[in-house]
């Protein structure tokens, strides 16, 4: 979409939205002010403008070489973006003639230039389970330690909301993706043969781009963030891996330990957060369980949740939150999702209760409960989780397949390669 504008000031969607809520929540602003400011950010067709999951993983096409230069920021109502359509229709007849495959492409040292665009670019924690899941399709194998490796000491240069200030259409006007890439390529840290779909190597498409806006598209020496990437945490509570995103956290809270206040369901949540006897501060961790691909089902994008009206009030605007589910990709603060395995398979992080306390540190890629070992056993092995009432149907073939998180949570059924051949005909 083209950028929101909401009294004088450029405002993006979902980024913008939660700000909003909060301060709707504290009392600060009227439900007339927030609705108009909502109204204000969907000014044309198109996804969010914030570098959100959409914008994410148009950038994470480009940089896998699966799109045509530039294609991941042109808005989407602009003349451009039609010409690009057109040019792309053209290449892939050329592709079909020239016997180039999606296989030919995408390839490991592909996925691991597009986990080095992502913590560039200040991307989507949905990117991780995206390309787990489209690389368990092609049978490459790509993790955790994947996103450990390559997402290292990746600069975030793109001053994008959530983690910056400006938006994709100025991104696109700076220079957009291309000029990402030029940086990270002068640098040597992507890998520069990769092949992508205009038969050309990625650094050939890129080398040559211009910035047209550095406070935009920051310099690799002056980043808005110095290790943005996607940072995988490990610990008793996310023995198979939990994420968080440093681009858009708060860096006072990135090594911390609070006391646990434990909500069992989604619903318990929106039931109990407000209340103002609820006994938490701003030191304190908010855990949310059950909301995985499993358990929700489906992973849904609550894993950003709102923090207590009585710390909204007091002009508190993160707390270290803690779950197995999702969040927007437009979302921000201090927030740990993705926690594997999920609650609903009886992963660790059912073992947490109120008042527990919890370590994280995430330079260090720790995320404990401290609790002893024994203990947390028990926990874990009397636990009930709260699942949906699921009788059949889509439902019930979902919840039995969907793989976990650090998997991509994809269903099983469809991971690795079936071929195109047609073995036998209706007819």
């Amino acid at each position: 979409m083209l950028n929101g504008q909401y009294q004088g000031n450029t405002i993006g969607s979902g980024t913008g939205v939660w700000k909003l809520d909060a301060d709707l929540t504290a009392g600060i602003i009227s439900e007339n002010d927030f609705i108009d400011a909502e109204i204000s950010m969907s000014r044309s067709k198109g996804n969010c403008m914030t570098m959100g999951t959409a914008s994410t993983m148009g950038s994470m096409v480009e940089a896998l070489g699966m799109s045509l230069p530039g294609n991941a920021a042109i808005p989407a109502v602009d003349s451009r973006r039609y010409s690009l359509a057109f040019m792309s229709g053209k290449r892939i007849v050329e592709m079909v003639n020239e016997d180039l495959k999606m296989s030919k492409i995408i390839t490991k040292k592909s996925f691991e230039n597009a986990i080095k665009v992502n913590g560039a670019i200040g991307g989507s924690t949905n990117a991780v389970i995206h390309l787990a899941a489209i690389a368990g399709r092609l049978e490459i194998d790509i993790g955790l330690s994947d996103w450990e490796k390559s997402g290292k000491n990746i600069p975030t240069l793109v001053n994008l909301q959530p983690s910056g200030k400006y938006l994709m259409e100025d991104f696109y006007y700076a220079g957009g993706l291309p000029v990402v890439i030029k940086r990270l390529l002068e640098k040597k840290i992507l890998h520069e043969q990769c092949i992508t779909v205009n038969g050309k190597t990625i650094f050939e498409n890129n080398i040559d781009a211009k910035c047209w806006n550095d406070d935009v598209i920051k310099k690799y020496e002056t980043p808005l963030v110095e290790n943005g990437g996607i940072k995988i945490l490990r610990g008793n509570i996310a023995p198979d891996g939990a994420i968080i995103k440093p681009s858009a956290a708060s860096p006072e809270l990135m090594k911390h330990k609070g006391k646990a206040v434990v909500f069992e369901s989604v619903e318990e949540l929106h039931n109990k957060i407000d209340n103002p006897n609820l006994d938490v501060d701003e030191n304190s961790i908010l855990v949310l369980k059950n909301c995985g691909p499993k358990g929700y089902p489906g992973m849904a994008e609550v894993g950003n949740m709102r923090l207590p009206q009585k710390l909204l009030k007091k002009g508190i605007r993160d707390m270290i939150r803690i779950s197995d589910a999702r969040m927007s990709g437009t979302a921000y603060g201090t927030v740990i999702l993705h926690t594997s395995p999920e609650t609903a398979v009886k992963g660790p992080l059912a073992a947490v209760q109120n008042g527990d306390i919890i370590e994280l540190d995430v330079e260090r890629g720790v995320l404990n409960l401290l609790v002893d070992e024994k203990i947390i056993k028990k926990r874990v092995d009397s636990y009930k989780p709260v699942l949906p009432d699921i009788k059949g149907g889509y439902q019930k073939m979902y919840v039995d397949h969907v793989m976990q998180a650090d998997k991509g949570a994809d269903l099983d059924f469809l991971v690795g390669k079936r071929g195109d051949k047609v073995k036998r005909y209706s007819h």
